[in-house]
């Protein structure tokens, strides 16, 4: 037998999807969940495979989000929520909570600069989006190694980037942010944020609202047209760390007001589309904001220990908050820590940018790098030689789940709808900028002919106009 007959090579590829262990994959799009919309399950073994190996692809940056910058201060409840949440954190007018803070790019590296055009205890991770390209975990593995260097040449390029999202009109709509003016924020002061998944509020009679969380920075939105990030890039490649740095040195501390979106789980079906899906906003008239505490950074901190070793996951959580079916949240709650886990270690929260400032209890020990101190015999339960108890149980959402086992799409995907009611609401000025930008993208000489006519197609249907300006310009029939 020929040793190397079958050692893993490309050149020995099937022609379809498998897992590593080499069963074939039927569905490499959609997640396994408890009916159409239900949450995700834990017997989804490619999810799960697939995601934990894209967790582990580069040691010891970050996969994304590996160029940032970090802060710590205080949050400070404003308003009276107690009606929606029974959080301990927001449980009146006046409670400060100490927090820290990172802001970042996503997809270059740790020395990448700044001005690239970029998608940019409780742990809400954020966007300055507030929707995302994606709606389901299964898909982003691949959607950021698209987004990533071409692994030959390490040179991030159009062509890859076009060709998968053509797969994905769900994107259209994060590509009305991408590629508009506010494509590249001026610095990390001056920026929106949004928590873009969906949570559940939950009050202490037991009763859920849907929640998105929004911060708006009181200093005000500003962005960098092509020309200026040329020369503010050309300038200092590291601009917005050093602006955050100066400005917090300075006593100029940036500060974020917090308003939150919610819509009763008894009303998502009034909606034309699907509330839980992050390629969509609320709209304000229906799920009007309500402003909610405010976030102040007030000091900076030392890079390695606080920038660097600071992991944040979406599913740790307390009490009055809650997780939604979501179906990137749903991934996210797995994905975060399994990442952390593999970066810095499997005790990545006792180091003291993660570490709870609570009392804190469990039969987690040894392990890479563990120092933690510990002198009891016990370390199983139940024990009677131990008097460790439950804690006292809190609500969460209690809806009843029915459904089949089942890799589908939602229903009401409306992927056209939104991006079009974006661009029509920008002036002629600024649809012309945003035009140039995908008419600079699409004209990549490895673009084919057919991916520049799905997507004048695309465009198309979110705006006869734009899509018909964009064939023009290209010399190409929309492929309907």
């Amino acid at each position: 037998m020929d040793p190397y007959k079958f050692r893993p090579s490309s050149a020995f590829n099937s022609p379809f999807w498998t897992t590593n262990s080499g069963a074939p994959v039927w569905n490499n799009n959609n997640s396994l969940t408890v009916g159409e919309r239900g949450p995700i399950l834990l017997e989804d073994y490619h999810l799960i495979e697939k995601i934990a190996q894209f967790d582990r692809e580069r040691i010891p940056e970050r996969v994304v989000h590996a160029r940032g910058a970090s802060a710590k201060g205080f949050f400070e409840v404003t308003h009276d929520i107690t009606h929606l949440t029974c959080a301990d954190f927001l449980r009146g007018p006046g409670v400060q909570t100490p927090v820290i803070v990172r802001f970042s790019t996503v997809i270059h590296e740790r020395g990448s600069p700044e001005t690239l055009r970029d998608p940019g205890n409780f742990d809400l991770v954020g966007n300055n989006f507030p929707v995302f390209f994606i709606r389901d975990g299964m898909k982003f593995p691949d959607m950021v190694h698209a987004l990533k260097p071409n692994p030959v040449s390490h040179i991030q390029e159009n062509w890859r980037i076009l060709d998968f999202f053509s797969h994905h009109p769900e994107s259209l709509h994060m590509f009305t942010f991408l590629f508009d003016d506010i494509g590249i924020p001026a610095d990390y002061r001056h920026m929106d944020g949004s928590g873009v998944n969906t949570y559940t509020l939950v009050n202490k009679a037991g009763k859920t609202h849907y929640v998105k969380f929004h911060w708006k920075p009181t200093c005000g939105v500003k962005s960098l047209l092509e020309d200026e990030a040329v020369v503010v890039g050309g300038t200092n490649h590291s601009h917005a760390t050093k602006d955050l740095y100066d400005s917090i040195a300075a006593g100029n501390y940036p500060e974020w007001k917090l308003y939150i979106q919610t819509i009763d789980p008894d009303h998502e079906d009034r909606f034309d589309f699907d509330p839980l899906d992050v390629t969509k906003t609320w709209p304000k008239t229906s799920c009007p904001s309500s402003r909610w505490p405010s976030g102040l950074e007030q000091e900076h901190r030392q890079f390695f220990a606080e920038n660097e070793q600071l992991a944040f996951c979406p599913a740790i959580i307390v009490p009055g908050i809650y997780y939604s079916d979501d179906k990137l949240l749903q991934t996210r709650i797995f994905s975060y820590a399994d990442t952390q886990r593999h970066r810095l270690g499997p005790n990545y929260l006792l180091l003291p940018p993660n570490a709870p400032k609570s009392a804190h209890h469990n039969n987690h020990h040894e392990g890479f790098m563990n120092f933690m101190h510990r002198d009891e015999e016990v370390n199983y339960f139940p024990s009677r030689y131990d008097p460790v108890r439950h804690a006292e149980q809190y609500p969460i959402p209690s809806r009843v789940l029915t459904g089949r086992r089942e890799k589908t799409v939602i229903k009401k995907e409306n992927n056209f709808k939104q991006p079009g009611e974006r661009y029509r609401s920008w002036a002629p000025d600024r649809q012309e900028r945003f035009i140039r930008r995908w008419i600079e993208a699409l004209s990549d000489q490895r673009v084919t002919h057919e991916i520049r006519s799905i997507w004048i197609s695309y465009w198309s249907q979110c705006d006869k106009s734009l899509g018909q300006k964009l064939a023009t310009r290209l010399n190409v029939k929309p492929s309907m």
